[in-house]
């Protein structure tokens, strides 16, 4: 989830278009209050912060994420004013991971969005993820089914570790895209279904984990709780 915390209706109505329609899911809000009181309660992936708000502005509100060991990890990007070179320096030393300098063009935005996301995203994790007799092992970057290796593409290997990562959650083919092929391409859900149907195949009896969801995309399903 993508929060764009802006009080201009008109900019936020369209950061929220923009990243819902490459298959971000997308929040807006207009004043800093009501953004940290929703914060309270949900984490967002990623926060577009302006910085002129009204209540708590931006770098207020950066300064208590970053003071925060609860959000301190949630990645920012603030948007400042032209000319305001201050604030672009103020909001990087206080912890932001990028910055927009207004007006900003949408599709720059979604372009910074990924790369943060990008960088932002955790390095591989000692803990094995594991259903059955299938196990993915992060650090080594491996996946075996009862001890035995599968040879997985890298965009295959992306999919089952975010599948396994997030059990039960369904993904549309756009989310899929957006986050395992980090592209917002139209009219390439092909792509999705080539890549789960091979992967279904390399499975073997545990390609059945990952279900259809009709009219939707596609999600995995523990059939191994006991």
């Amino acid at each position: 989830m993508i929060w764009c915390v802006e009080d201009d209706s008109s900019i936020r109505d369209i950061e929220v278009y923009a990243l819902t329609s490459i298959g971000f899911d997308a929040k807006g809000f207009e004043d800093g209050n009501s953004f940290w009181n929703a914060l309270q309660s949900e984490k967002p992936e990623l926060v577009v912060l302006d910085i002129m708000l009204p209540g708590k502005d931006g770098v207020t509100l950066l300064k208590m994420m970053k003071g925060s060991e609860e959000f301190r990890e949630i990645p920012v990007i603030m948007a400042t004013a032209k000319g305001t070179e201050y604030d672009k320096i103020l909001s990087l030393d206080l912890g932001a991971d990028d910055y927009l300098v207004k007006p900003f063009g949408i599709m720059e935005m979604v372009s910074r969005v990924k790369a943060v996301l990008r960088r932002c995203k955790p390095k591989g994790s000692s803990e094995l993820l594991k259903l059955g007799g299938l196990v993915l092992n992060p650090n080594e970057h491996t996946v075996t089914i009862d001890g035995e290796r599968v040879t997985l593409t890298y965009k295959e290997y992306e999919l089952l570790h975010l599948f396994l990562s997030q059990p039960r959650i369904a993904f549309t083919r756009e989310q899929l895209l957006a986050r395992v092929w980090n592209t917002e391409y139209v009219g390439e859900s092909r792509t999705v279904d080539m890549h789960i149907r091979t992967l279904r195949q390399k499975l073997g009896s545990y390609g059945n984990i990952i279900e259809t969801v009709r009219n939707v995309g596609y999600r995995l399903e523990n059939h191994y709780d006991k």
